[in-house]
């Protein structure tokens, strides 16, 4: 771990060894110290990092907070990192940073490069991303877009913190829905083909469907009406399918999110899995015959009632499918960790899955499930329900069209993944600094053009000296640049990526703010020239790594 990275633990190992010897000096009761911890204070006045280490230490001791922190300082070994330490009200130690370390951090962000903000904390550790996973009976709605870029950022995110990710989208292409799917479209095609036929009372009614029918009919003609019904619908339904999946596929790379593994629901039948899975759960006792159906017994394991998972007919819910499915994710394909990604209505969802992974033995805390609320489209403050093209349910493909990739990606991430959200799709189209998205991108296209007018004017920079930034808005932007590797290592903690759009944000308004105020290349003095060269080269180098993060791209010219 570099020492950029490394600051705040180094603070925390001062503190916990002054606490130490606090104990060893009997300033100090011999209890079990508490987790310390380090933050940012919110005002810079009281310094770059702070601790409440006293205050959580007074609760189990009696003592006096201020007493504690006094005696503590007096412990801390000076380092060449921190300028000065002091003790502040009601009980919290607070550290300044030294400013001539502060600067040499640009020659080791440079030095780092593409991989500055990365830090070991998976150590290899297998990590499954499962998001989207939206059944392929339809077109990709603007709210699957929020799963899309939510699951897509964090896997950038863990995979720059050491975990070795696999993304995957859980195809459900068995069940019902499926059946429904396939009824419907062999409607459609006689239809479009002149035939009376009726909609089935649980069809897919979306004018999607007809378009569908119509491409295929224009790729096979009529040859599936020569079939039995059973046999053309089975063969209709499994070619639409594919072409559902095909067109899910396009709509999702067009917003930039890809994935390792496409995994069938149906495999789990086919290749045992769910039979496997259910065999397991009745030798636990954790299955039982009542009403003619069978039941997963949650409340063996506190929850509020339990679950059917086949019913009377025979046939296996959607719980019983997804117990095979983590069966095969945890068991067979042994990952260390699993993150799903699920939409609001699957919030009751949540419980019963961690029960069930609990009762074939897997830790459940294995098991990390974000739930994606909803997203309102406006347009300013107009609400947005109807697609213009089609007079149909908006598609995520309208909205990527209309406002670009970036945009996408960024609103979509703007906000905590538990929250609703509104996305305002004129704001987004705005190419001023009122739109966020430009504003991020203006910052690093205006760095571009500051080191293409070094270059032209064959300045090289390269030996600049970093100690010669003094001013406070250099010491500013190197700040708010050396917090990038928390920003992730916090994401990676929390699960939540949002955090990149505000750092984002305030990184390019603290860029902008120190190029009002300090000239960066000048006639008049070469030697600070060079240093704020090196200073805004590595000023780039921090902006661009957190919009590849988001998978926002950083142009070079606007």
């Amino acid at each position: 771990m570099n020492e950029i990275i490394g600051i705040k633990q180094r603070l925390i190992q001062l503190l916990t060894r002054a606490a130490s010897q606090a104990q060893q000096l009997d300033k100090l009761p011999s209890v079990t110290l508490p987790e310390v911890t380090v933050e940012r204070p919110q005002n810079p006045e009281h310094g770059d990092y702070a601790s409440s280490f006293p205050l959580r230490l007074a609760r189990t001791t009696g003592l006096s907070p201020l007493t504690i922190a006094n005696d503590m300082v007096g412990l801390i070994v000076p380092t060449p990192e921190i300028d000065s330490i002091a003790v502040a009200p009601p009980g919290f130690i607070n550290f300044t940073l030294n400013s001539e370390w502060l600067t040499k951090q640009v020659d080791s962000i440079l030095v780092a490069g593409d991989s500055y903000g990365n830090i070991d904390l998976g150590h290899g550790s297998q990590v499954q991303l499962e998001f989207v996973s939206v059944n392929p009976t339809g077109p990709l709605h603007v709210g699957h877009g929020r799963g899309a870029i939510l699951g897509s950022t964090l896997a950038d995110v863990l995979t720059a913190v050491g975990y070795k990710v696999e993304k995957e989208y859980y195809i459900n292409d068995a069940g019902s829905q499926i059946n429904a799917f396939y009824r419907s479209l062999y409607v459609r095609y006689q239809q479009c083909l002149g035939i009376d036929a009726e909609m089935p009372s649980d069809g897919y009614l979306g004018g999607y469907m007809v378009d569908l029918a119509k491409e295929i009919i224009a790729e096979e003609r009529d040859r599936f009406l020569t079939q039995p019904e059973s046999e053309a619908m089975l063969h209709l339904g499994q070619l639409g399918l594919e072409k559902m999946i095909e067109q899910i596929k396009d709509d999702l790379e067009l917003l930039g999110v890809s994935f390792d593994v496409w995994f069938s629901e149906r495999s789990l039948y086919d290749k045992g899995q769910y039979q496997t899975a259910m065999s397991l759960l009745r030798q636990g006792g954790y299955l039982s015959e009542k009403e003619g159906a069978t039941w997963f017994v949650s409340t063996a394991l506190g929850e509020d009632k339990d679950n059917v998972v086949v019913r009377g007919d025979g046939s296996p819910t959607y719980f019983a499918s997804d117990i095979a499915y983590h069966y095969n994710k945890f068991l067979e394909r042994r990952f260390d960790k699993v993150i799903n990604i699920w939409g609001a209505d699957h919030q009751g969802h949540v419980s019963r899955m961690k029960a069930v992974v609990g009762a074939l033995g897997i830790n459940s805390e294995r098991l990390e499930v974000i739930i994606s609320q909803m997203v309102t489209l406006r347009r300013g403050k107009e609400l947005v329900r109807i697609s213009k093209r089609s007079g149909d349910i908006i598609t995520l493909r309208e909205v990527v069209e209309e406002v670009g990739t970036d945009a996408c990606r960024f609103f979509f991430l703007s906000r905590s993944a538990d929250s609703q959200m509104d996305f305002d799709l004129e704001l987004a189209k705005k190419q001023s600094l009122d739109n966020p998205v430009y504003y991020i991108q203006y910052a690093h296209a205006r760095i571009a053009s500051i080191l293409r007018l070094a270059e032209q004017e064959g300045i090289d920079y390269r030996g600049g000296d970093v100690s010669l930034l003094t001013t406070e808005p250099e010491l500013t932007l190197i700040r708010k640049m050396l917090l990038l590797p928390e920003i992730v290592e916090i994401i990676a903690h929390t699960l939540e990526p949002h955090h990149l759009t505000y750092y984002a944000q305030d990184l390019a308004t603290v860029f902008h703010s120190f190029y009002k105020q300090c000239r960066v290349i000048s006639k008049d003095n070469e030697a600070l020239t060079k240093a704020r060269l090196k200073l805004v080269e590595a000023a780039k180098l921090v902006l661009a790594k957190t919009l590849h993060l988001m998978g926002v791209t950083a142009p070079e010219r606007m």
